[in-house]
This record gives structure tokens, C-alpha cells and sequence, in this order.
């Protein structure tokens, strides 16, 4: 459902107390979608009814693979691993022939006991980069940026674009760090994440995760939260809501709505669901006013 909200609260209008600021925290379900190229979430408070009544913005997020194969720019970078620049999807292939075992299955009769378990180490990496990457893979919940990488390369030899992940030699390595990193630079919330370490980042922020299980040990992962200024109290509901990155007014795709129960000790509960598709929900729980909440905090 597409709706133009007909206004949008400047102030919290008798809500607000000191700006003591509030705690939001969510799990959304495991069929949760990542978020387009050019679009990201928007969490609304409304007053009355979401399609007609009054927004106000809460939080701007976007869902992302932690591990994403797609992107010019899930590579390898600090002093600690063996090609800076590398993209991860050549892991395997780059190690194996660092250590002279382009096949694991079958290493050369000198291979050394160390080259086969580096080389079958790497292997695995390749493996569980593949599991993250896939339908079951862990989805990180992370700042919003309108930001996009540049051209890729048609092949190694361009002089112009980010080369290419079969691009394996040290230039090109070197060319597609840097560029990844001036990309990285000039927008600190565009969101690269890494297999290394599931919740730091190459870049932007990640406030949590999107429910589910690590399909590489089957540990449950969950839950995001974000901590905002404004103290939330006395509204109707709360919407979620897709907006493409160049949508200035508030509104968009309706994509999660629910209204508040009784508070428990200060804390707001929401139910949220989708119009149409049931296993589409979100869990949301608001600590309302950090300043007054000696409960919980």
C-alpha cells in the first residue's frame, strides 16, 4: 500500500519530557527482505490511522547480507590478512595457489602439513562465506545510506572502475582497496559487511540482526536496537515503511503496522504484521524514557 502521510509532527506536542531519550528495540522475523540499491526503512510513529493520519520519524535502517558476494567491494582489508584488496570470493583460489595446493583434494606428494591445513582452511572459509551469503544466511540490520559503488570494470586491464572480483593480482588488489576505501570515506553509514567478524563491519553501522540462525554453527541470531533522542509516549501505532533513497516526503510502501499494548514497567510492546503475508512480522519493544526508567536500566 503506497500512502503520502498528510503530515508530519515537528514536536512530540505534549509528549515529549526533556528529551530524556528512548531505547528501540526489534526482532523482526526470518523472512524479512534485505533492502533494495536504492531504498532503506523508515520506522514511524502515527497518530490515528498510518494510511491518513500524522508521522513521525523514528528511525531510518536498511536490512543487508552480512555477507554479500554481490558487492564490488566485500573484500579483505588490514595488515592481518595475506592479500588487502583480495575479494573474498577468490579466497580459496588465491591461497591455494599461494601454498602451492590449487586442489585440496588432491596436493602435490612435497605438499608440507601446514600448506594442506592453510590451504584446507581457506577452503572452509570459501564454504562458509557461501552458507552466509545464501537464503539461511545471518541479515544485519545497519545504518541507511543513499550511496552506491562506482562502475565496475568490463576486466583486469580497465584503467577506469573498480576491478572486477576475478581481478587477483596485486594491482588490482591494490585498485580495488582504494577504491572501496574513498567510497567507504566519503559516506561512513554505507554499510560493507565481513565473514571475519559478523557484527564490525568494514563499514556503516550494525544495530543488530535480523532473526534466524548462523547456518555455519546453527546458533540463533537476533535482535537490533537503536537509541534515539526523542522520549515516545502517547501514539496510536507504529509503521514500517520501504522508501526509495530519493523520497523526500514522509510515507512510502507500508510494510509492518501495529498499535502498542499496556505498558509493562515502562516498556511498550508492539505487534507488528504485514497486511498480507503472515510470516512478514516484527516484535517491538520501546524503553520510553531512559532518563525515568530505573526498572530496567
Amino acid at each position: 500500500m503506497r500512502v503520502i502521510a498528510t503530515g508530519l509532527l515537528a514536536l512530540f506536542a505534549g509528549c515529549v519530557d526533556e528529551f530524556q531519550g528512548s531505547n528501540i528495540q526489534f526482532d523482526f522475523s526470518p523472512a524479512t527482505a534485505v533492502s533494495g540499491a536504492s531504498d532503506h526503512l523508515t520506522l514511524y510513529a502515527y497518530q490515528d490511522d498510518p494510511s491518513v493520519g500524522r508521522l513521525f520519524e523514528l528511525q531510518r535502517f536498511e536490512i543487508h547480507k552480512v555477507a554479500n558476494l554481490d558487492s564490488p567491494c566485500f573484500i579483505d582489508v588490514g595488515d592481518h590478512v595475506p592479500h588487502a584488496g583480495l575479494h573474498v570470493s577468490q579466497y580459496a583460489k588465491v591461497i591455494g595457489n599461494d601454498v602451492g595446493i590449487p586442489d585440496i583434494t588432491n596436493p602435490p606428494a612435497n605438499a608440507t602439513e601446514q600448506a594442506k591445513i592453510t590451504a584446507a582452511t581457506a577452503v572452509q572459509r570459501q564454504n562458509n562465506v557461501a552458507l552466509l551469503f545464501g537464503a539461511g544466511g545471518i541479515k544485519a540490520v545497519t545504518s541507511a545510506s543513499p550511496s552506491n559503488y562506482g562502475l565496475v570494470a568490463a576486466d583486469c586491464a580497465a584503467a577506469e572502475g573498480i576491478p572486477p572480483p576475478r581481478c587477483t593480482d596485486d594491482v588490482s588488489n591494490k585498485r580495488r582497496l582504494a577504491a572501496c576505501q574513498q567510497a567507504w570515506a566519503a559516506d561512513p553509514a554505507f554499510y560493507e559487511g565481513t565473514d571475519r567478524v559478523l557484527t564490525s563491519p568494514l563499514n556503516g553501522t550494525a544495530a543488530g540482526n535480523v532473526d534466524g540462525t548462523n547456518p555455519i554453527n546453527l546458533a540463533p541470531v537476533g535482535g537490533a536496537q537503536f537509541y534515539i533522542d526523542e522520549v515516545i509516549t502517547n501514539f496510536d501505532g507504529f509503521a514500517l515503511y520501504t522508501q526509495p533513497d530519493d523520497q523526500a516526503t514522509p510515507g512510502g510502501d507500508l510494510v509492518l503496522f501495529g498499535t502498542p499494548g499496556i505498558p509493562t514497567r515502562g516498556v511498550i510492546h508492539v505487534h507488528m504484521t504485514n497486511a498480507t503475508t503472515p510470516s512478514l512480522f516484527a516484535d517491538l519493544a520501546i524503553f520510553s524514557d531512559l532518563g525515568q526508567d530505573d526498572a530496567s536500566f
